[in-house]
């Protein structure tokens, strides 16, 4: 992971307001998503209304555990959480587009430590989602996962290699589609103790002296300011 925690100003009424009316539209934009996804198609003007599908309703719902995860609300609705079956739906086999909350948060969690286990994705996790909570990164968890992917520098690598970022490991995706489903449902210790950053453990950045060492999961060093 690189380094370039960006300056940002804090949230204004009317940046509030602009925000939540743009997650507003992407919840419309997830559920016809999920809808055509799901082989229904358009109804005419004298059917009835298609109810949304099981993955659509996921969808909205985890969008709207992700803005109570980034404003720091601590308490969500047993009506809202989400359930297996429903992150199942949103995102079956690893091969849906990277563009809703927990799709974003599972390929971070996949791709930086597929191969180290639960708790090596809950680190990835915890990172990403305390990133998305700091006024000094972006507001949305797909916002931190895709940061610098418009320059070419990304901070997570794997957004920017080029490779395709579709799932071949069903089971190790499954596992961190789950991790993904209880940080937004509240349920994940944050075990780094509030990193921002984080490296393999081989690499040796040249920030990382200039911050704390939070934690070591895996084969990975956790740091905050």
């Amino acid at each position: 992971m690189r380094l370039s925690p960006t300056s940002r100003r804090p949230l204004t009424h009317t940046r509030r307001y602009a925000i939540s009316s743009a997650r507003t539209l992407r919840h419309l934009v997830l559920i016809f998503g999920l809808t055509l996804a799901a082989g229904c198609s358009a109804p005419h003007a004298s059917d009835a209304p298609a109810a949304p599908t099981t993955a659509a309703k996921a969808a909205v719902k985890a969008e709207r555990l992700e803005s109570l995860l980034v404003q720091g609300e601590s308490d969500v609705p047993e009506s809202l959480l989400l359930s297996k079956a429903g992150a199942k739906a949103i995102d079956p086999n690893g091969q849906r587009p990277v563009d809703d909350p927990l799709t974003c948060l599972a390929r971070a969690a996949y791709w930086e430590a597929k191969g180290e286990g639960r708790s090596g994705m809950q680190g990835i996790v915890n990172v990403v989602i305390n990133r998305a909570a700091d006024p000094r990164f972006p507001d949305s968890l797909c916002g931190v996962v895709k940061q610098g992917g418009e320059s070419g520098s990304c901070q997570f690598s794997w957004w920017c290699d080029g490779r395709s970022d579709r799932i071949r490991e069903p089971a190790a995706y499954a596992e961190a589609r789950d991790v993904a489903r209880q940080a937004l449902n509240h349920q994940l210790e944050d075990v780094t103790d509030g990193a921002l950053y984080f490296h393999a453990r081989y690499a040796t950045p040249y920030w990382a002296k200039r911050f704390v060492r939070t934690a070591r999961i895996g084969q990975h060093l956790f740091y905050r300011n």
